[in-house]
């Protein structure tokens, strides 16, 4: 078995103009990593990804599709408790219902492409 020089070893330290700082990656890792990047965006952009905005605005209208319901319901459901003095069972029963419609259309409107 032949060693090689100290130049050439591979536990030897590499001299100083070959040396890489930690921080900095090598030109093909660098290469690497802006392939993969284009990759992404090229796929997003051919796929149709939403933007974080879009996905903001959908959370947002989700939201609103779920409360809407849900308060009607309970509005709805005081107001016939009150006229027919039922106690709480309309309030309990239209605030299910509108929580029920609510996720129902929220459903509906995350399947739409």
């Amino acid at each position: 078995m032949t060693q090689r020089p100290d130049s050439q070893r591979a536990d030897s330290p590499r001299p100083d103009s070959q040396r890489s700082d930690p921080r900095r990656p090598d030109s093909q890792q660098l290469d690497r990593v802006v392939r993969a990047r284009r990759e992404r965006l090229a796929r997003g952009q051919r796929d149709g990804h939403r933007s974080i905005g879009q996905d903001l605005a959908l959370i947002g209208v989700i939201g609103w599709t779920i409360v809407v319901p849900t308060l009607l319901g309970i509005f709805a459901g005081r107001w016939l408790d009150r006229r027919l003095h039922a106690g709480i069972f309309w309030t309990l029963g239209l605030l299910v219902a509108g929580l029920a419609i609510g996720c129902s259309l929220a459903w509906q409107r995350l399947q739409r492409p």
